[in-house]
């Protein structure tokens, strides 16, 4: 029996989001062999920087990337809570998998929660043949705090087109997607800008991906530069969904890491499990003739499982809190209201705060049931503890820590709405 099966939660039955669709028990069962095959090359993979295209092309073939999908659109109709249920899973094989493909299903989620029904059209059959969706957001460089210098112009030489330039930069999945999103600001004459989202085809001409991520962790996710010159966008791909209002997106975007890092955790668990039972080697001062028999290396191990069961406890929760809320919008009844979705931000964000510094601090415990042997490069086991810390910083913790108790101690809104950026200057 695995450390994973040793301490895994038993998940509750969640509401599917087609009624047809299959129970976690049955799609866990599907997906367990691709799952399996990810995690045995996933230390090798990190280590050499083999990129993931064919762990990701073994994902679309089994139907992975279309569980979001109801079936009547060619998916498997998997509830919110399925999805991050298996994303769990995911990730303990491999946490790269789980980032790239995160700006997929937030794409495909948007879509279905907030697009047009001629967006839905055009863009879900797209996904059910199993194609997949990258991001590109973020810009580096001069741009202050909230301003956008990629640009979407018409083409005056075509009706209905559009020109995008610039560049961007943490383009997390971009490297593998078929479709790239890209944030820009339309730039038309006589016209209050606005922002968009152009979708463009990874392999179009104008569109150069740059795999420059140099990050020490999740160093497969290919989350590094897209360059756009003069890319042709048909009017059907430049996309504007609602801003400035509150979102569940926001907290399902934060449940892509809360996941990712339950899954370290799991997989931090299992690999210290291993490791220990298979030393022989003791301290002179310590206190048993193997480890396994040694109080403060099982105490340490016992410490290992408890954060993993605790971490994966808490994305449940805030999964079961968002799952609803997607399915009753996806259904077209009311949108849930803002009292609703200040407490679904509240509770995402205290789960960032708890999960983040449990599992790096576990990520380095691990070490301790170990001499130096444990710092082995054909063990790996530093893989953990940097893929966690990467996962950590790109929505810093202290930031979470301080809104939740703002929000407690003051009433204070949620913070939904962030970028990244220069301060602007003060005229």
């Amino acid at each position: 029996m695995s450390q994973a099966t040793l301490t895994r939660p038993v998940p509750e039955a969640a509401e599917a989001a087609d009624a047809n669709a299959p129970s976690l028990a049955a799609l866990q069962q599907r997906f367990a062999p691709v799952f399996a095959r990810i995690a045995e090359g996933a230390a090798e993979r990190e280590h050499r920087r083999t990129l993931a295209h064919a762990p990701l092309q073994w994902l679309r073939e089994s139907g992975f990337t279309a569980l979001r999908l109801p079936k009547a659109l060619g998916g498997s109709g998997a509830s919110l809570e399925q999805l991050v249920a298996l994303l769990v899973d995911l990730a303990e094989a491999d946490p790269n998998l789980t980032q790239i493909l995160r700006p997929h299903f937030l794409f495909v989620d948007r879509v279905l929660y907030q697009g047009t029904p001629e967006a839905q059209r055009h863009w879900l059959p797209l996904v059910a043949r199993g194609d997949t969706f990258g991001n590109a957001t973020t810009e580096v460089g001069e741009g202050a705090v909230g301003s956008l210098q990629t640009t979407l112009v018409p083409d005056g030489a075509a009706p209905g087109q559009w020109r995008l330039n610039g560049q961007k930069f943490y383009s997390t999945g971009s490297l593998y997607a078929d479709w790239i999103s890209v944030l820009a600001r339309t730039v038309v004459p006589g016209q209050a800008e606005q922002s968009a989202h152009a979708l463009v085809a990874g392999e179009a001409q104008g569109v150069e991906r740059l795999d420059d991520w140099r990050g020490f962790g999740q160093r497969l996710t290919g989350s590094g530069t897209t360059v756009l010159r003069d890319v042709l966008v048909p009017e059907h791909a430049v996309l504007q969904f609602r801003s400035g209002e509150p979102s569940p997106i926001v907290a399902f975007a934060q449940l892509f890491h809360l996941a990712s890092l339950a899954g370290i955790a799991r997989a931090l668990s299992r690999d210290t499990l291993a490791y220990v039972q298979a030393r022989r080697r003791v301290f002179s001062h310590g206190a048993a003739a193997l480890p396994k028999d040694d109080p403060l290396v099982q105490h340490i191990v016992g410490q290992l499982a408890s954060t993993a069961y605790m971490s994966e406890l808490v994305v449940r929760d805030v999964a079961q809190a968002l799952g609803p809320i997607l399915r009753s919008a996806e259904a077209g009844n009311a949108r849930a209201d803002k009292a609703q979705l200040d407490a679904l931000e509240l509770r995402a964000a205290q789960a960032q705060v708890a999960v983040v510094d449990a599992v790096l601090q576990a990520a380095t415990r691990m070490f301790d049931v170990g001499g130096s042997s444990a710092l082995a490069e054909d063990l790996r086991l530093d893989r953990h503890w940097r893929n966690a810390r990467t996962l950590a910083s790109h929505n810093p913790v202290i930031y979470k820590a301080k809104s939740v108790g703002d929000m407690l101690l003051n009433g204070a809104e949620p913070v939904y709405f962030w970028q990244v950026g220069r301060a602007a200057k003060n005229e």
